[in-house]
C-alpha cells in the first residue's frame, strides 16, 4: 500500500513539475515575444511610481498581454528597483523584455515634452513641443520670445513636469557675447559666467541639457566641441593655403560664415578670400567692419555708413591688410571646412544677386556690372516697399 501511495505521489509530483516547467517556458516566451501594441505610445512614469503600477498601465494601454508576467519578468531579471521616471517611447510590437529595458536603463526620456531654446543671430526663441508617438515627429505647442513679458502658461506648466526635456540650439554665425547673454537670460539654467569665451570658440550645434544645468559647464562643452572641430578641419587642409595656423583658419571661417547663408556658396566665397590673400588684396568685407563697430555685442540693425567703412579699427578689412586679429563670429563645421578646402576659382569679387545668394566675378569690369544689377534690384525693392 505504502509503495503504491509513494508511486502515485511521485507521479503527481512529476506531472506537477512538468506542468510548472511548461508554464515557465510559456511565460518566458510571452515575456520575450513581440507584444500586442499595434502603434507606438508614450509611457509616462511618474517619480515614486512602482513596477506594479506601470505593469497595470501597460496592460490597460494594450502594450502587454499580462501585467503579472511583466511584473514577474522584471523581478526575475532583478530590474524592479531600477525603474526610471520619465516619458518613454514604446514602439509597436515591443516585447515585455524590451519595454523593461527601456524604462530601467539610465538616460533621458525618449518622448513627451521638450523645450527648445534657440539662440539666433538676430533673436532668441523658445519652443514647447511634444513628440507624437504615431509619427515620431515633434508637434509645436507654442513658440515665443523668452525675453517678452507675457510668457505662455504652457511653458510654466511644462517646466514643472519632471520628465520635460531641454535643448539649446546654437545657430551658426552668433557671437560669443550673444551666446553668453542668451544663456544668462534663460531660467532653466543656473550659475554665473565669469567671462565671455573667445570669439569663434563656441560650436554651433544642438545641446541637450537638464533643468538647472550650469551655464559655465555648458560653455565648456561648447568650447570642447569647437576645439575638436577646428583640429579635424585643420587636418584636412590644402597644402598651398595663405593661412598658416588653425587660428587663422578660424578667423577666415568666421568671415565666410557671416558673408553667406547659402550652404552651396561657402566654397566660392572662401575662394574669393583665399585668392585675395594670395594676391595681397584687402578682403574688403562688410561683416568685419560691422564687428569693429559692435564688437560682437548685438546686431547693428542698419546699413553701414561711409564713415564707418573708412574708420580704422582692428577688424576693418577695407583699411587693414590681411585677416583681422580675431574671428568675428562662431563658425559652423561647413565654414571651417570651406576655409581649408575652398573651391578652385579665379574669383576675387562678389556681390548680392537679389536671390539671397551672390554673383561672383574674376574682373573688376564684370564685378561692376554685377553691382549695377544689384543696385537696380535694390531700387526696385525700395520703390515697391519690400
Amino acid at each position: 500500500m505504502w509503495r503504491a501511495l509513494a508511486s502515485n505521489m511521485l507521479t503527481v509530483l512529476a506531472v506537477g513539475l512538468f506542468l510548472l516547467a511548461g508554464l515557465l517556458v510559456w511565460g518566458q516566451n510571452q515575456f520575450t515575444a513581440s507584444g500586442p501594441l499595434d502603434e507606438p505610445i508614450c509611457l509616462r512614469v511618474e517619480r515614486g511610481s512602482t513596477m506594479t503600477r506601470v505593469s497595470r498601465e501597460l496592460q490597460e494601454d494594450g502594450a502587454v498581454s499580462s501585467a503579472t508576467i511583466f511584473r514577474l519578468g522584471a523581478q526575475y531579471s532583478d530590474k524592479t528597483g531600477q525603474l526610471k521616471a520619465g516619458s518613454f517611447l514604446i514602439r509597436e510590437g515591443s516585447s515585455m523584455d524590451e519595454i523593461i529595458e527601456q524604462i530601467t536603463r539610465a538616460g533621458a526620456s525618449t518622448c513627451g515634452t521638450e523645450i527648445v531654446y534657440r539662440i539666433g543671430v538676430t533673436r532668441q526663441t523658445a519652443e514647447v513641443r511634444e513628440l507624437d508617438p504615431a509619427t515620431q515627429a515633434y508637434v509645436e505647442l507654442v513658440e515665443f520670445d523668452p525675453n517678452a513679458e507675457d510668457i505662455p502658461p504652457v511653458y510654466a506648466e511644462k517646466r514643472e513636469k519632471s520628465d520635460t526635456r531641454y535643448r539649446i540650439s546654437l545657430a551658426e554665425g552668433v557671437t560669443s557675447w550673444q551666446v553668453v547673454e542668451a544663456l544668462k537670460a534663460w531660467d532653466a539654467l543656473s550659475g554665473e559666467v565669469a567671462e565671455v569665451p573667445a570669439e569663434g570658440m563656441l560650436a554651433p550645434d544642438s545641446y541637450e541639457v537638464v533643468d538647472g544645468a550650469e551655464r559655465a559647464a555648458l560653455l565648456d562643452q561648447m568650447q570642447s566641441r569647437q576645439r575638436a572641430r577646428i583640429d579635424a578641419a585643420w587636418e584636412t587642409r590644402q597644402s598651398d593655403l595663405p593661412i598658416s595656423t588653425p587660428e587663422e583658419m578660424l578667423i577666415l571661417a568666421s568671415i565666410i560664415e557671416k558673408e553667406t547663408g547659402v550652404p552651396e556658396e561657402r566654397g566660392q566665397v572662401a575662394s574669393v578670400f583665399v585668392n585675395r590673400l594670395r594676391q595681397g588684396m584687402r578682403l574688403q568685407t562688410d561683416p568685419t567692419v560691422i564687428y569693429g563697430v559692435t564688437k560682437g555685442q548685438g546686431v547693428l540693425g542698419r546699413g553701414l555708413r561711409q564713415s564707418e567703412l573708412r574708420r580704422a579699427t582692428p577688424w576693418n578689412t577695407y583699411v587693414i591688410e590681411g585677416l583681422p586679429p580675431t574671428p568675428i563670429a562662431n563658425p559652423g563645421v561647413a565654414s571651417l571646412e570651406a576655409a581649408v578646402n575652398p573651391d578652385e576659382t579665379e574669383y576675387v569679387f562678389f556681390v548680392a544677386d537679389g536671390s539671397g545668394g551672390h554673383a561672383f566675378a574674376e574682373t573688376l569690369e564684370e564685378h561692376n556690372r554685377n553691382v549695377a544689377k544689384w543696385r537696380q534690384i535694390e531700387a526696385e525693392q525700395q520703390s515697391s516697399g519690400n
